[in-house]
């Protein structure tokens, strides 16, 4: 997932709870500036910072691996 991704999720998930911004950095102990920017898909946010405003959206982040892209590591193509 990209920056703007999770942003959007996070906002989506706010605005169906009917919090506004302000309220969520409230309840996140966090500067509703960092939300904002979140929201954007800007910044780079310490993911403390993140968890802790998923978690009071009720939201999580799941983490998966990946299949390797072996042609950027090696230049050599599947």
């Amino acid at each position: 997932m990209t920056h703007k991704e999770i942003g959007l999720v996070i906002k989506e998930r706010r605005k169906k709870l009917g919090v506004n911004q302000q309220t969520l950095a409230d309840l996140a102990d966090v500067a509703v500036n960092t939300v904002v920017a979140i929201e954007r898909g800007e910044g780079n946010p310490q993911l403390s910072t993140l968890v802790t405003i998923l978690d009071t959206l009720g939201l999580q982040i799941d983490i998966n691996i990946k299949r390797p892209n072996y042609a950027a590591m090696t230049g050599v193509p599947l």
